[in-house]
């Protein structure tokens, strides 16, 4: 095992930058949904509507309930209505893939795996919190390299604004024209 950190136990929580948009978003379409439903409104732009909610939705809810404790005995992921604890003793496996700016980190144990993103708050220190706990013969040689040079990536937020300024124009269009 490696070092212990005494500023453990750690908590870990989906970047707040990524947060805020999706949750301006869900508002602006459930907005146009009413706004369209009170114009009496019941075509095919409602049903879309009501389907683009569903995923949104879900993704915002997931992604604010997401949580990560890290303590001396092991990692905690906290999901939506649901948990995972991997004690670090019983990992067999930390790996990391990297496509693009997107990096991911799992630990595996014989039971169960968590993966963690780098859609993660402070995700360089979630990785180096981890690589101090983990046990040194379980860690590759890809996730040795990730956690010298954790990725940012800003594109999930970037994107998630350019939705929400398209749903602003499509809920002003809607206001003024009518329908």
């Amino acid at each position: 095992m490696n070092t212990y950190s005494s500023a453990l136990p750690r908590q870990f929580r989906i970047r707040r930058a990524f947060l805020l948009p999706l949750g301006l978003l869900l508002g602006l379409t459930v907005l146009l949904l009413v706004i369209c439903l009170l114009q009496g409104l019941r075509d095919g732009k409602v049903i879309i509507l009501g389907a683009m909610l569903l995923p949104i939705g879900g993704l915002f809810v997931e992604s604010l309930a997401r949580r990560t404790e890290i303590d001396p005995e092991g990692v905690t992921v906290h999901k939506f209505l649901r948990r995972r604890r991997l004690p670090f003793v019983e990992l067999t496996a930390v790996e990391a893939t990297l496509v693009r700016k997107r990096a991911f980190l799992s630990l595996s144990s014989l039971d169960s795996f968590v993966i963690f993103s780098n859609a993660y708050e402070n995700f360089p220190q979630l990785v180096q919190t981890l690589m101090t706990q983990v046990p040194d013969e379980v860690i590759s040689a890809d996730a040795r390299k990730l956690a010298a040079d954790p990725p940012t990536k800003s594109t999930d937020i970037i994107s998630c604004w350019v939705a929400v300024a398209l749903m602003v124009l499509i809920l002003l269009v809607q206001l003024f024209s009518g329908g």
